[in-house]
């Protein structure tokens, strides 16, 4: 199923975080890799745990991701079927109506014809 312009708007914010996630991830391996060989150790150290934690939190965004889309699809589909519904709803309301219109023909008819005998009987 293709996502909808209103799901695709509800994880722009995510496709945001994980993009900004993924750059600095990006900068942060240049600057280790380019400090590679030149014994700092503890920065390295430091630039690794970082890369670590920005990497947990871009798993979890992707994952948030998923989520959201998950729900944006189950949305989608139970807006399909309540559309569905409330357009047999109406269809059963006109024909409620044609029937209903019918019987108030046929019961003003039957009136009529009812009076008109109760006006030959007391003549």
């Amino acid at each position: 199923m293709k996502p909808t312009m209103a799901s695709e708007e509800l994880l722009k914010p995510f496709y945001q975080r994980a993009t900004e996630a993924e750059e600095r991830l990006s900068r942060l391996e240049a600057v280790l890799a380019g400090n590679k060989g030149n014994g700092r150790d503890a920065g390295n150290q430091e630039l690794s745990q970082l890369i670590s934690e920005l990497q947990a939190k871009l798993e979890d965004a992707n994952a948030e991701t998923l989520s959201e889309r998950e729900k944006a699809k189950k949305l989608a589909m139970e807006n399909e079927k309540l559309k569905y519904r409330i357009a047999h709803l109406v269809q059963a309301v006109k024909v409620a109506d044609q029937k209903l219109e019918c019987m108030r023909g046929d019961v003003s008819e039957a009136t009529a014809q009812t009076s008109s005998k109760f006006e030959t009987m007391r003549l």
